[in-house]
């Protein structure tokens, strides 16, 4: 599942479906940077800078419910720099996959 609705509806119903198209538009302008930033620390090695961002990416996923995308943020959050380098980067592709996902499912479900 890449969004959880019921996250999403109670979201809507505490927030406001105005506010919450705010901020999906928001994360969806927001998360881009967030996995660009990533790749960034990532080259250059920097583990602190690596670590907030996926940080940051976590927690905003689990505003809307997008549990995956979120336990993909935390995993390397956790892990660490170190953990992604010996995978290959293959932990950052998986992101940047799911992402594409979840930007879909949320422009969706705001759009509703």
């Amino acid at each position: 599942m890449t969004v959880d609705l019921a996250t999403f509806e109670e979201l809507k119903t505490t927030a406001g479906a105005d506010f919450v198209r705010d901020l999906v538009e928001t994360f969806l302008t927001e998360a881009p940077a967030m996995l660009a930033d990533l790749r960034r620390s990532f080259a250059a090695n920097d583990a602190d800078r690596f670590r907030r961002a996926a940080h940051s990416l976590k927690s905003n996923s689990n505003t809307f419910g997008a549990t995956a995308l979120a336990a993909l943020a935390k995993k390397l959050e956790l892990d660490g720099i170190a953990s992604a380098r010996e995978s290959g980067g293959a932990p950052l592709d998986a992101l940047d996959s799911e992402y594409v996902r979840v930007a879909q499912r949320l422009r969706e479900l705001a759009s509703a």
